[in-house]
């Protein structure tokens, strides 16, 4: 008897304990989403190049034998800035000589019309005299515009690409001497097919990716598609890069840039990859329910994409949570826990 008690009293001890570890079994704790309707889109990637926002052929309105440039290549300059200039020589001649003739017919004029004035020299004289003062002003302006241009100033902040010439070559009127880089932000231009044209109306988005920037893709801002085909029948198009600075694409670089096209169908569901899991040979998530519990749910894919996602068409509708971390180690009606969100303070949830 007393070794029956014994054994009576460790089994039930044994059961109250299996039973408190039971009832003691941690809730699993998994990462959860909410669904969101998504557009399906189609993916292209076309070669591009940065390119300078503005990139201007700088020269002299007048002709003459080019004296200095005061901007290195590769140089920064200011808007207004001065950067080169031609021997000024002989419109100083000119400008003289203009204004001189200026000057005696300004004169004369002037006492034609003070005598006409006072109803002494005829209608005649007087429109020789207003006529004739009128057309060498003209001169001795342009004379002074011409001394003017025989100076270069920067259009724009921006740095010197490269210049043309040396002093002394004798340039002529509009030839380039310099070429000036813009200092705004770069853009990137790519060209696309009449294939991808003709659906630009479908496109949603354009994102960069650079050789030096490893893993990261830059949104670009659509500024111009080019209305007509090159010879190759491409289209040009001409994407701005953020303005927060933090890129640092500069002219000349190359980029791949992929294009999205949205379908003309109705947006769908788009969750985690990792969300679903096989169950009798069908696709399905775990749906949580209000009291924290999950159930099974069969769904539709349509599409797996590279980046982890997965296109549904049905089976989710927009605002369900969904399991989507260790959806092979759960069953149905089993009670979960989210995974509590780090505190800012506490980077990586280490403590």
């Amino acid at each position: 008897m007393f070794h029956k008690l014994i054994i009576t009293t460790a089994a039930a001890l044994f059961l109250a304990g299996c039973g408190q570890r039971q009832q003691q079994a941690p809730v699993p704790l998994v990462r959860i989403d909410t669904v969101k309707t998504a557009i399906d889109c189609d993916m292209f990637e076309f070669p591009g190049h940065v390119k300078a926002a503005e990139e201007v052929n700088l020269a002299f309105k007048v002709s003459g034998t080019l004296q200095r440039i005061h901007a290195t290549d590769g140089a920064f300059v200011r808007r207004g800035e001065l950067i080169a200039e031609m021997d000024p020589r002989d419109y100083e001649l000119q400008l003289q000589a203009v204004e001189g003739e200026y000057r005696s017919i300004k004169a004369e004029a002037e006492r034609v019309i003070a005598l006409y004035e006072q109803d002494v020299a005829t209608a005649d004289a007087y429109d020789k005299a207003r006529y004739g003062l009128q057309q060498i002003t003209a001169k001795y302006e342009n004379a002074k515009n011409q001394l003017t241009d025989t100076k270069l100033y920067a259009p724009f902040d921006g740095w010197v690409k490269h210049s043309r010439f040396d002093p002394p070559t004798v340039v002529a009127a509009g030839m380039p001497v310099l070429t000036m880089l813009s200092d705004r932000v770069p853009e990137v231009e790519i060209f696309i097919p009449a294939s991808t044209y003709i659906r630009r109306r479908e496109i949603v988005s354009f994102t960069a990716a650079f050789d030096c920037m490893q893993g990261a893709k830059i949104p670009l801002h659509l500024l111009h598609i080019e209305p007509s085909a090159n010879a190759n029948q491409l289209y040009a198009v001409r994407l701005a890069l953020p303005a927060d600075g933090k890129t640092a694409a500069t002219p000349g670089m190359n980029a791949m840039v992929e294009v999205a096209l949205r379908h003309e169908t109705d947006t769908s569901i788009k969750i985690p990859a990792s969300a679903l899991f096989h169950h009798e040979d069908n696709s399905c998530v775990w749906v949580c329910r209000q009291d924290g519990t999950i159930a099974r749910r069969q769904v539709e894919i349509v599409r797996l994409h590279t980046d982890g996602t997965a296109t549904i068409a049905h089976g989710l509708t927009e605002g369900e949570r969904i399991v989507v971390t260790g959806v092979h180690c759960l069953t149905e009606g089993e009670r979960v826990a989210p995974i509590p969100t780090p505190s800012k303070t506490n980077t990586g949830g280490l403590l």
